[in-house]
């Protein structure tokens, strides 16, 4: 999974925040970082309360903050590639993408987390739209989970036929579109299987990428750790299909090793491959 070791690695940015379970945001986009070969850099967002079975609290933190964090790293370390996670607020919304625009964030992908696995709401209800008008017309790729898309999109999806359509929707809502929408399945299981769509707008054609469903509770942090390994990939210089399946396989692999701790949703490992190596050697 990893390339070789150089001293240069590309640097990818993830602009998110603290889950002080360890198990998603901040702390499982930087693990996967570090698992898939690239420099990790953040701008934390908000800091959360939070363990396997529930978000407890919320504190995000001022606009100026996440503004000054990613300007910090832009003017020293740069980067190939970033992801957006938990964002919490409008205010931060509207922060972060006028960082894009500054420093013209290059291979950007959006994931707009809502809400958490154990069921926690991570967004402010009036910050969707602030992702429907900003960040989301101006990344390279979105990837929202099926509950996501339905919010953005304002309707029930019910099968897996129904994603194609929906990543098409999303990708033509806005005036400057995303060159891709990813909507990860894995909350509509069919025959064992969960299918991950993707949506090319230059191409117009819909691709489905399947996976065998893991029958696991070890799930938390799935979807920061697919966008984390998407961002890093394409920052490797991947291109997009390639990017998106190879992030997905990682990810079922994460899952797969998940940790079997606490007493709600376990978290996913992004180290699945490290001990695989040193159960080898």
């Amino acid at each position: 999974m990893r390339k070789p070791h150089t001293k240069r690695p590309p640097t990818v940015l993830t602009i998110a925040g603290v889950d002080s379970g360890g198990g998603a945001g901040i702390a499982a986009d930087l693990k996967t970082f570090a698992a898939l070969g690239v420099h990790g850099a953040c701008a934390v967002t908000a800091v959360t309360a939070q363990n396997t079975v529930a978000v407890e609290e919320i504190y995000p933190l001022p606009p100026e903050a996440v503004t000054a964090q990613i300007a910090a790293v832009m003017s020293d370390l740069g980067c190939q590639a970033a992801k957006t996670g938990m964002l919490a607020t409008e205010a931060v919304i509207e922060a972060v993408y006028l960082a894009v625009i500054q420093h013209r964030l290059k291979n950007l992908v959006v994931d707009p987390v809502m809400v958490a696995s154990s069921g926690g709401i991570l967004l402010e209800p009036q910050a969707k739209e602030a992702y429907r008008k900003t960040l989301i017309p101006v990344a390279r790729v979105v990837t929202p989970n099926v509950p996501e898309a339905e919010a953005l999109l304002e309707r029930r999806l019910r099968r897996v036929e129904d994603l194609g359509p929906a990543a098409r929707d999303l990708a033509h809502q806005w005036d400057v579109h995303p060159e891709a929408v990813v909507i990860t399945g894995g909350h509509l299981l069919e025959k064992g299987e969960a299918v991950d769509v993707v949506y090319e707008r230059r191409s117009d054609r819909v691709h489905y990428l399947l996976g065998s469903a893991l029958d696991t509770r070890a799930t938390h942090g799935s979807g920061c750790v697919f966008s984390a390994a998407l961002a890093a990939y394409l920052a490797r210089g991947d291109t997009l299909l390639a990017a998106v399946s190879a992030a997905k396989e990682f990810t079922t692999q994460a899952i797969r090793g998940g940790l079997e701790i606490g007493r709600g949703h376990g978290p996913v490992n992004p180290l699945w491959s490290l001990l695989q190596e040193e159960g080898e050697s």
